[in-house]
């Protein structure tokens, strides 16, 4: 029954069908995991002489007059209702839902619960919760009335109802428990049957929180399941045993130009055990190295390729941007390639190659063998799988089904996140002739700030290796909310830092204005990198060089922008959040970022980090365009956080993961963020189904075995 379409209960029109469609609503079974996202109290009952301003109380009152309005200066529909109880009258008003005066009839009673407001015309309700008749109000909490994700044309009115006609007619077998009895009584939680009832039926407010926390531990459970599930069946196929060559390895550290943190020398060490396993043959690494911006991620995975390019093996490093990926590139060649002056000391004789989606498909494609050199796709293919070329660094495009490589022992993910699974499972499978059979180590990294309890659900199949240790010398970053009337001084104080030598960024929402005709007000007040690139260089900075970079320049203009500012050509570079993902120039100290209130608070900390990679004290001035208590409260979070981890926490405690990283990025439900909260659960989820996988009783439990079948199907190593 549960798979029955919603149309066989009720008649709807096609309109309402696309309504309940747009919430995903399409059976039985959505509707019933359809969660209220809160509930609302019916309060103590009182007589309306005998309200008081500001408290919040039931009433149960005739309707005597309602009618639909549209404030005009406002361009809002109302709904107004004058209602009585014989005791005395008051005036109701539901803003942006005239519809209920249709809803509502005169002469017909209503409970209505509301806080009691005091206005010229005498006290009354705004946006009152309301049920048919009398209700049975009891003397303590309450009768609990959920509220629904709602959305335009479909009410929670309309969703309580069709939950109760639905409701006494789902057969008994319909709510078979998937999570096992001795789990539900270890952990005291209610079962399937009872947690629906409860969460949409509830009979007080512990109920409703039992309920919602089965579920809670439910999705993060079946996360955990899944994840093990991959990781055992991962496990069970053989990697490459990767030699530590620890001779080279201390001579390339020694010339260095910077001492490696404690952190990074933790990391490496974990990377090394995976690699060389003292006991038995080596299993496939798949590491998850998480490092605020700055930390020193690049490195680690630099010493880590040195490595396995010494034992005779191929490494790929995949970016999520060009403009990263050329970044990169460079880096490696300066201490692999040994084709700068500066550098040459570090010449290792590594062959590399670099793979972007718009030059490897189009056009020729770049390789380096101890020097710069210009090839055709072909030839770079050849290299490839003969195993000439050591080392690939690119985009998505080294997924590319001609890419194939003789021996790939490493691959190297940079801001995983940004990849699918499928994409990155996609470049393990590269292997051809006598290494196909085995798979490479994985190496992901990030340095998105993601919550402690996040990263142990999502990357569950992943061990984790924080970098929470910055390099010696670094200045903590000064984060400033600049008002409009400040611009100026923002202004000037880049003025002064170019002066002083230093190069700054300006940092817009959107590349160019619309059209008047075709945005919103709110549109068109948004600054663009094209019009302030304008501005800056003609009006605010015409002593100074000033750059422009977005997404729809052509890959070699954004490689000669990138080039000229690196080498302190540009002064001042005007980009989107292009650069927001491990650009690296040292020199750049200062970043204004406008209309901040547009971006979300890991981004923003992704984006003032490219001011964070030198010595020098950086600046970070955030502009906005919303002066809310809300827009103000989010930047203050970001002004006082010390770090991106704490950042991640702060805002998971306060706002929820889903504002920080965003909920549909990471596939799980606002239920499900609810249990992230609570490190304890996240635990004892993670717990209890590493002991099902490791035990191989997942057989034991036919629906759990069903799920975790349904999604591992999805994924395979072989």
């Amino acid at each position: 029954m549960l798979e029955n379409p919603l149309e066989n209960y009720f008649k709807l029109t096609l309109r309402q069908k696309n309504i309940l469609h747009k919430l995903g609503l399409k059976t039985v079974k959505d509707l019933l995991w359809h969660f209220p996202s809160r509930y609302e109290g019916f309060a103590g009952r009182k007589a309306i002489a005998d309200l008081l301003a500001n408290e919040r109380a039931s009433i149960h009152a005739r309707v005597i007059k309602i009618e639909a309005k549209k404030l005009f200066r406002k361009k809002i529909n109302i709904a107004i209702a004058t209602v009585s109880d014989g005791t005395g009258s008051l005036q109701i008003t539901w803003f942006n839902q005239a519809y209920l005066a249709n809803k509502l009839k005169p002469d017909t009673d209503y409970t209505f619960t509301g806080t009691v407001k005091r206005g010229k015309y005498g006290i009354g309700m705004q946006n009152p919760i309301f049920e048919s008749g009398e209700i049975e109000i009891p003397q303590d909490s309450g009768t609990l009335v959920p509220i629904y994700p709602e959305t335009r044309g479909l009410t929670s009115r309309w969703l309580r109802f069709a939950l109760n006609r639905v409701w006494n007619n789902i057969p008994e077998e319909n709510f078979d428990d998937h999570i096992p009895e001795n789990i539900l009584k270890k952990y005291n939680l209610p079962s399937l049957k009872t947690a629906l009832r409860e969460i949409h039926f509830p009979r007080g407010v512990k109920w409703a929180e039992a309920a919602r926390k089965r579920f809670s531990f439910e999705e993060i459970f079946l996360i955990q399941l899944m994840r093990q599930s991959w990781r055992k069946s991962r496990d069970l196929h053989p990697s490459f045993s990767i030699k530590i060559p620890q001779t080279e390895l201390d001579a390339f550290i020694k010339k260095l130009p910077f001492e490696l943190t404690a952190a990074q020398k933790k990391a490496i060490e974990h990377i090394f055990e995976n690699f060389d396993p003292k006991k038995g043959p080596a299993k496939p690494m798949s590491r998850l190295l998480e490092g605020d911006v700055g930390s020193g991620k690049t490195i680690v995975a630099m010493i880590a390729s040195l490595v396995a390019i010494n034992n005779g093996y191929q490494v790929a490093y995949m970016a999520p941007t060009e403009v990263l990926a050329r970044q990169i590139f460079n880096e490696f060649i300066k201490f692999f390639g040994g084709i700068y002056p500066h550098t040459k000391n570090f010449g290792v004789g590594v062959k590399m190659g670099m793979a972007t989606s718009s030059e490897f498909l189009k056009f020729p494609s770049k390789a380096f063998a101890g020097q710069a050199t210009h090839i055709a796709r072909a030839p770079l293919l050849r290299w490839l799988a003969s195993g000439e070329i050591q080392l690939l660094i690119g985009t998505h495009a080294l997924i590319a089904e001609k890419i194939k490589f003789k021996d790939l022992a490493l691959v190297i993910i940079d801001e995983q996140h940004r990849f699918g699974i499928n994409q990155r499972l996609k470049l393990i499978q590269k292997n051809g002739g006598s290494a196909s059979w085995r798979i490479p180590h994985l190496l992901s990294m990030t340095a998105t700030p993601i919550p402690r309890t996040l990263a142990l659900t999502i990357y569950g199949d992943l061990d984790l290796t924080l970098l929470d240790e910055m390099p010696a010398g670094r200045k903590k970053i000064i984060t400033e909310i600049v008002s409009p009337q400040k611009r100026n001084e923002a202004y000037e104080h880049i003025r002064a830092e170019i002066k002083s030598g230093r190069q700054a960024y300006v940092i817009c929402p959107r590349i160019e204005t619309p059209e008047e005709n075709e945005a919103s007000l709110l549109q068109l007040s948004m600054r663009a990198v094209k019009d302030e690139y304008k501005k800056l260089s003609a009006e605010i900075f015409p002593e100074f060089k000033v750059g422009m970079l977005h997404g729809q320049m052509n890959p070699k203009e954004k490689e000669k922008i990138m080039k000229e500012f690196h080498e302190g050509g540009i002064n001042i570079l005007v980009a989107t959040s292009v650069i927001e993902v491990g650009i690296n120039v040292p020199n750049a100290t200062v970043i204004i970022i406008e209309g901040a209130e547009r971006f979300g608070l890991a981004q923003l900390h992704q984006l003032r980090g490219r001011v964070m990679r030198s010595t020098h004290q950086p600046f970070c001035f955030l502009f906005t365009e919303s002066n809310t208590a809300k827009t103000k409260e989010r930047l203050q979070a970001l002004v006082e956080a010390k770090s991106g981890f704490e950042l991640a926490e702060y805002d998971l405690k306060f706002r929820g993961a889903g504002e920080l990283t965003g909920s549909k990025q990471w596939g799980i439900s606002d239920v499900g963020m609810e249990a992230l909260k609570n490190i304890k659960m996240v635990e004892a989820a993670r717990e209890e189904a590493k002991k099902i996988i490791e035990s191989d009783t997942l057989h034991q439990y036919p629906e759990l075995s069903r799920r975790i079948t349904v999604q591992s199907q999805l994924i395979h190593f072989e």
